[in-house]
């Protein structure tokens, strides 16, 4: 029994204690808002990063996207170039042709 009464006792002390606690902590609070604080502007500061990544993302399927333009334009200027060699070849050849039949026609 003496037990019992102790344990009661006890029991209300810590029941006292804990109504006496006092819960506010205001350097805990500060802490707490400051951290918000903090995570608020690293989430500021993240979704400016990713719409900047988010653009030159964009920059570099454009750029890479000009480039494979440029790449075939330049193919095609090169076979266009061949084709225009090749051409000039064959007046050249038809020139030399009509010349050798000129001095043919003048001898």
């Amino acid at each position: 029994m003496n037990s019992l009464i102790e344990k009661e006792k006890k029991l209300s002390l810590v029941l006292s204690k804990l109504k006496n606690l006092n819960l506010s902590n205001k350097d805990i609070e500060s802490s707490i808002e400051d951290l918000n604080n903090k995570k608020n502007q690293l989430e500021i500061e993240k979704k400016d990063l990713e719409d900047k990544y988010r653009n030159l993302k964009e920059d570099h399927d454009n750029l890479s996207k000009k480039l494979i333009e440029i790449k075939n334009k330049e193919k095609s200027d090169q076979k266009k170039q061949i084709e225009f060699s090749e051409k000039i070849d064959e007046l050249n050849q038809e020139t030399d042709t009509l010349l050798e039949e000129i001095d043919k026609w003048q001898t």
